[in-house]
């Protein structure tokens, strides 16, 4: 994979399955977008250790490339001001019950992340929009979801909820960007 190539949902989980990391793909995409959208910081570009993830071997250096390359592909994607930003869930051609639990996993990941980058001060100063936003999320991610006879409907509910998340992780990470960019601002 060459240096400026664009990190998909197979390479992770190339990843996931060689490093035998305890996540799944979409889990694993929500961590690092909420880890991200919180202000969370990469010390030494590791990551898996920023993530809390434990890998067992730890990746070789193609991986560990491929991960700071995917971290700043996130970045990027989540401050384009075209809104191409969409969370890695299973596609519309998978089986309704796996979108449902990837969302559910996408959901679970984000707010681990999110926990994870943010701090309690910049928690306290959430609009009540993002609080409400996370509540949601909480709720999506903790919900067990039983399939109606109405596929159609539920499609139709599906595709309604991933919106929702989409814009719910662009809304968090532009109210918590500009508090990012102040924090690191230093005066001469």
């Amino acid at each position: 994979m060459s240096a400026n190539q664009t990190v998909d949902p197979e390479d992770i989980a190339e990843l996931i399955g060689r490093c035998k990391l305890s996540t799944s793909v979409s889990e694993f995409h929500g961590s690092l977008v909420g880890y991200i959208s919180a202000g969370g910081t990469f010390p030494a570009d590791n990551v898996l250790d920023a993530l809390k993830l434990e890998p067992d071997p730890a990746p070789n250096a193609d991986e560990s490339a491929m991960l700071v390359r995917l971290r700043h592909q996130t970045e990027e994607w989540l401050a384009d001001t075209d809104l191409s930003f969409m969370p890695w869930v299973p596609d519309d051609e998978s089986p309704l019950h796996e979108r449902v639990e990837g969302l559910a996993d996408w959901t679970r990941g984000f707010l681990g992340g999110f926990g994870l980058g943010g701090s309690p001060e910049a928690a306290k100063k959430l609009s009540e929009d993002a609080r409400e936003i996370l509540r949601d999320m909480a709720t999506i991610a903790s919900t067990e979801v039983t399939l109606d006879e109405d596929v159609e409907g539920d499609e139709d509910s599906l595709t309604e909820l991933e919106e929702y998340v989409r814009v719910g992780a662009l809304t968090l990470h532009a109210e918590m960007a500009p508090r990012q960019a102040a924090a690191s601002d230093t005066l001469h």
